[in-house]
Order: structure tokens, then sequence, then C-alpha cells
């Protein structure tokens, strides 16, 4: 049953659906932090690359830009409170490299290092656990600038800023990840150039993911030298599995690439290796891999963070001869950014994780829907059924998946907030909590009050 069925956004959720979730369960929202934060040239931050990318006209939907974005800086402590309200047990959240260390290396950037101590204490105060995201996509300009993540020097330059942060916030923050979607950094970034930095090069993305693959391994150990004892250290990684509408071989084989891209970074954390014919599959080279990178790179991790979406269906044309991506499913529902709504992919996703690499546990740290928002710019109240609707079925999925024995400790949606939305800008929204951007102002929408109702719920269902 959807949630479209009920009339009322804080209906009872269905019993059977709360008794899928294990006991300490976490409930959770994500952001991060050029997507929310603004402030982009207060209290000594440096530019990333994101601040290039979207003022460089004709990259971003209106030319739009992160500089104000939801004022989540200066307005942190009102958003702790929506999520207090939304019941929620737990806050993702990424830093901003460049807040903390301007040049990407050398002097620290002292007052960003507190703006994230305030952050975390607020949120401990509210009995909101932390969830720190080391880098999502903002590489500091600096950086770049000198070959950003082409540049082993890079993946170092990282490590010295994961220590940097552990040793101020490590003795609070109890969930640690190194980055979001290595898959994104490289592919849309340097190689369609669709995200910043905006390269147009697929022979530079094998590197590029190695480098950060490396940055990842460096960075563990000296997290886990500074954060707390039971500490949980990890990286998340985007999946969007492929499946056929048919079994024409052109058709398996379009969904055997799939695999394999899926594989590309899960293969090297959790096997060591990249996963043969990948990189043939992009038609360019392998990256320089130099002794002891892979086993750097597969150094264990306390668990995975999944995102998860939507799926790729492929069929084959008329003869057969070839297949490709379905644009339009018959009887689908699509998103804001015609991402089609299949709830199974979770699933489907979760228990392949499960039985290909059994990671200690997984957490959904991303899974949401951009649907358009209509407001009358004076009530209180923001109906959004169909994000409701798709907030039900997902969590609904990943309950299957671990009735199938997928060990699985939590959901983030995404996103907490209406945000800048990358290249989109302002136009598409994922939040939970409605944003008008021109007066900063907030609303819970009713797909945020049924996932408050819904952890309610839980916890009485847990007592």
């Amino acid at each position: 049953m959807s949630i479209l069925d009920h009339t009322h956004p804080q209906a009872s959720a269905d019993a059977d659906l709360l008794r899928y979730f294990p006991k300490d369960f976490v409930w959770g929202a994500a952001t991060s932090s050029y997507q929310v934060e603004g402030a982009v040239n207060e209290d000594g931050r440096g530019p990333s690359i994101w601040d290039q990318f979207s003022a460089t006209p004709g990259k971003t939907y209106q030319g739009h830009t992160g500089e104000v974005a939801a004022d989540h800086y200066h307005r942190f402590k009102e958003d702790i409170a929506l999520m207090k309200s939304l019941n929620l047990g737990a806050y993702r959240f990424s830093l901003s490299w460049s807040r903390i260390l301007p040049q990407g290396t050398g002097a620290v950037n002292q007052a960003g290092l507190d703006f994230y101590e305030r952050l975390v204490d607020a949120l401990l105060a509210q009995d909101i656990a932390p969830m720190a995201t080391l880098y999502h996509w903002d590489l500091p300009l600096a950086l770049h600038e000198k070959g950003g993540w082409l540049k082993r020097d890079t993946a170092q330059a990282f490590a010295d800023y994961a220590e940097i942060v552990a040793r101020r916030l490590g003795d609070r923050v109890t969930w640690w990840q190194t980055h979001n979607e290595p898959w994104c950094i490289a592919y849309q970034g340097y190689g369609i150039g669709i995200h910043a930095p905006g390269l147009k090069d697929m022979s530079l993305v094998p590197t590029v993911g190695h480098n950060v693959l490396l940055s990842h391994g460096l960075a563990m150990p000296r997290l886990r030298a500074h954060v707390r004892p039971g500490a949980q250290v990890g990286i998340t990684l985007n999946f969007t599995p492929g499946y056929g509408a048919d079994e024409q071989p052109s058709t398996l084989a379009e969904v055997g690439k799939a695999a394999r891209a899926d594989r590309w970074f899960s293969d090297p954390l959790f096997k060591g290796v990249y996963p043969d014919g990948f990189f043939a599959d992009l038609g360019v080279a392998p990256p320089l891999i130099k002794d002891g990178d892979m086993a750097l790179i597969s150094t264990p991790i306390d668990f995975l963070g999944v995102n998860n979406y939507t799926r790729t269906l492929f069929q084959a044309t008329g003869d057969g001869s070839r297949s490709k991506k379905v644009d339009l499913v018959q009887g689908s529902l699509y998103t804001d950014l015609h991402w089609e709504v299949y709830p199974p992919a979770m699933r489907d996703v979760l228990v392949w994780l499960h039985k290909e690499y059994a990671p200690k546990m997984m957490l959904i740290t991303e899974n949401g829907a951009a649907f358009v928002d209509d407001w009358d710019g004076s009530s209180d109240h923001i109906h959004d059924p169909l994000r409701t609707a798709y907030l039900h079925d997902y969590i609904r999925a990943v309950g299957e998946a671990i009735q199938q024995g997928a060990s699985v400790g939590g959901y983030f949606t995404w996103s907490l907030l209406d945000n800048y939305e990358w290249m989109d800008g302002y136009s598409k929204r994922f939040g939970m909590v409605y944003i008008d951007f021109p007066t900063q102002r907030r609303i819970i929408k009713d797909s945020g009050l049924w996932y408050a109702n819904f952890i309610r719920q839980y916890k009485m269902h847990q007592s």
C-alpha cells in the first residue's frame, strides 16, 4: 500500500513497515556544505571550485550560485530546531574544506572550525547525532589550480585536512565519512563537465577516481587516531542499477556495463581491485597504480554509505542489434529531474551489496525526490503527496532488504532543506522543508510531517 492511499500526511504508518526495522535504527536527513551554507565570503572562507564553476556563464540554471543558498551558516540553530520537530536522530552534513583551509593546505582558518564546532555542539544539545562528511565535491580552488584531483598531492592534502577536523571534533562526532559519491567527482566533474571543475576529458576520469580513493585510504588511519572510541568511519557511494527489459544479447551487455560501473569504487574498497573491463567500457586507459595503493584503498571501513534514487532500464532496438536506455517507462512515475521512481532498485542494491561484499553495516545516506512544490505565499502548509509516497515506498524497500539479510543501520533523506541543487540551481526542490529563498522562510512540507510521524511511531514500536 502506498501512502497515496492515505488521506492525511500523519496517517498511521503501516504496522508491517515498522516491524522491518531493528532497534537503534538511525533516522536522519542530509545536506551538504555548498548547497545549504551560503556565507561564501565570510569569516575567512576561501573559494571552492563550485564558486568558480557557478559564476561561469552558462554552467548553472539562470546563473544561480551557492552564495546564499539556504543561509544555513547563519540559521543553523533554527534548522536544528526543525530537525528536532521532525524527530530526527541524526543529521548528515558536509564540511567546507576551503572554510577550514582556505588554500586547501597550510594555515588553518580557526573561524571555520569554530562554525562546525558550534554546529556539532548544538546538534548534541538536542540529542541529534552529527554525521560529518569531509568532502562533498567542493574542492578548494587553490588546490584545483595546482592540478586538483589529477594530482596525488591532493590525496595527501585531503588526509591532512581530515586529521585537522578529527583533532577538533573527534571527541564528539561518532559518524565520519571521507567522501560523498566519488563517481560524481570523477565522471561528472572531469569527464563530462556538468559539475565543477567542468572539465570534459574522459581520459582524466580514471586518475581522478583513483586519487579520490587514495585520499580515502590515506585519511582512514589519520581519522581513527583522533576520533573517540567506538566512532564509525566510512565512505558513501552512489548506485544506479541497470535492468533489462528483454533478454537480447545487446541488452544483457548494457546491463553488464551498468553493473561494472556500479563496481567502480566498491570493488577497490572491498576487494582491492578495479572491476574487469570497466575502463575498456569507458574507452580509456586504467589509472597509474603504485605499489601499496590498493592496500591503502581497501583499508577496512566500519560502514558503507549507500545513495540510491532510481534505476536504468535498457531495451533492445527493433532488430536486437543494439540496446539503449529507455527514456520513458510506460506506467512509471518520474521526478522533476526525470528520474524514474522505482523502489525495488533500493532493495536490490542493498541485497546485492550484502551478498557481494558483506559490509559490516550499510547506511542509506541519501534517498529522496525532487518534485514541484506549490506554495501560495502565505500559508504554513505545503502538500507534496508524491514525495511523501516516494519516501514511504523507498523506506519499505529498505525494510525488505533488511528482511533479506542486508545489514542496514540507518536511513537519511535527501534532503532536509530545499537547497542549491548544483547545475540546476534553485529550480529543483528535494527538501522535506520548503524554503522561500527570497525571504529564507522555512515551512515543513507534508512529507516532513509524515516522516516525523513515522519516526515517532517507530520509537513507540521499539519501546
